[in-house]
């Protein structure tokens, strides 16, 4: 892939402008980076190194339909023309300038991974595969979070766009949906056969649209997402008449 970074796209810089807990994300990876490399230093003298591969898989979404919209998503409002439709080839754009932004982070941190920039689903996309990545992604995904709030901001300044980015790393948001996908039918069930509302665990948008759509398509229930952010979570209840 050929990388065009620009000046004003670097990722020290946008970790610059970047939220103090974001920011924070960031250097705890560098720190864990550091150790780890340690770590491998000392697994390659006793030939036990350990690689964890997984392969990256798309998840279609990570907005709530009728619940979080672009605003949400970005923390801007969109313009009139953000919310026109953009072509597959404007889309394609975003996801190559998001591939350089993270191909830069991964060699300031000293990351080795491959990076696929693609357009499925009409949203721009970046997966990025290999071994000991999951410093990258953090406890239920939370650094995977920022960095994909930082990937956006990365287009934004090229583009003058929000971005509806999907970041994915190690194929985490694709076995995430397989366990919410049980989990959802898990409280339907529940609702039926008890006639209460169920109230879930607080999750991040990609996962409450997760949930969201496991149970729009099941009959006798409807969900809703109540709350704040980062305590925002899905109610599972009775389908009203």
């Amino acid at each position: 892939m050929t990388n065009t970074k620009s000046s004003s796209n670097r990722p020290e810089d946008l970790a610059d402008d970047a939220p103090a807990d974001v920011a924070t994300d960031l250097d705890d990876i560098e720190d864990e980076s550091d150790e780890e490399s340690d770590e491998n230093e000392s697994e390659e003298d006793s030939e036990d190194d350990e690689s964890e591969d997984d392969e990256s898989d798309e998840d279609s979404e990570d907005d709530e339909s009728g619940e979080d919209d672009e605003e949400a998503e970005t923390g801007s409002a969109p313009s009139e023309r953000a919310r026109r439709d953009p072509s597959d080839a404007d889309l394609f754009r975003q996801s190559e300038i998001a591939a350089d932004y993270v191909e830069g982070l991964l060699d300031i941190l000293d990351f080795d991974g491959d990076i696929d920039e693609l357009v499925q689903n009409g949203r721009p996309m970046v997966e990025v595969v290999g071994a000991r990545l999951n410093n990258l992604v953090g406890v239920r995904g939370a650094t995977l979070e920022a960095l994909q709030e930082l990937s956006r901001l990365a287009v934004y300044r090229q583009t003058g766009e929000p971005s509806r980015l999907l970041l994915d790393v190690g194929g985490f948001r694709a076995n995430r949906r397989k366990e919410l996908i049980a989990v959802a039918k898990n409280a339907a069930e529940k609702v039926k056969q008890h006639g209460e509302a169920v109230r879930l665990e607080p999750m991040s948008a990609f996962e409450r649209k997760c949930v969201h759509d496991v149970i729009n398509a099941m009959a006798g229930v409807e969900s809703e997402s109540e709350g704040v952010e980062p305590s925002r979570r899905i109610v599972v209840r009775a389908a009203s008449d």
